[in-house]
């Protein structure tokens, strides 16, 4: 299976809200644009899990993924949630979650409702972050345009880019070239 989603963001929850690339830009890129990519994040990023997609929709899981968007940053910044947001996310939270069963191929997470139970994954994840002394160890991407959000659970404590593979070696590159003179 090829990657097709950033990972890596320390939290299952601060992969999903990295969905929305480039947020606060003049060129956001929705990631999530139907039921299809959101099928596919979870077969990616949500490991052994299997059920069919249900009633749940691509907009109702993007409503969650602000939603916990805004819940972590609120929390992070230390400012108010708004109600629809925490409604939501709570809503989420108290969703049936993928249940192990096991068959001859090994152990595969089931639900009836895929995307709801992966929400359901989700907005716990988010709530335990916010909760937990994690999140002083949030970060906001300082590359260019990026902002994507990620735990820095390095030794010092000074991790500056999402991944050193995208905005780090871009970042890098742009040194060195102002550095050479170049444009």
């Amino acid at each position: 299976m090829a990657t097709r989603f950033r990972q890596g963001a320390g939290r299952l929850s601060l992969d999903f809200v990295r969905t929305f690339r480039f947020r606060g830009t003049d060129h956001p890129v929705e990631e999530l644009p139907d039921l299809a990519a959101v099928a596919a994040w979870i077969d990616q990023c949500v490991p052994h899990a299997e059920g069919p997609a249900g009633a749940t929709g691509a907009a109702e899981a993007r409503a969650a993924r602000e939603a916990i968007h805004e819940l972590i940053i609120a929390a992070w910044r230390g400012d108010a949630i708004s109600a629809a947001a925490r409604d939501l996310v709570n809503g989420a939270a108290a969703r049936p979650v993928p249940v192990p069963r096991m068959d001859a191929d090994g152990v595969r997470w089931h639900a009836g409702d895929l995307v709801s139970a992966a929400l359901a994954l989700l907005a716990r994840d988010a709530l335990e972050l916010v909760a937990s002394p994690h999140l002083a160890r949030l970060r906001e991407c300082a590359g260019t345009g990026c902002s994507a959000l990620f735990l820095d659970l390095s030794r010092p404590g000074t991790r500056r880019w999402c991944s050193m593979d995208q905005c780090g070696n871009r970042a890098k590159k742009e040194t060195l070239r102002r550095r050479d003179g170049r444009p």
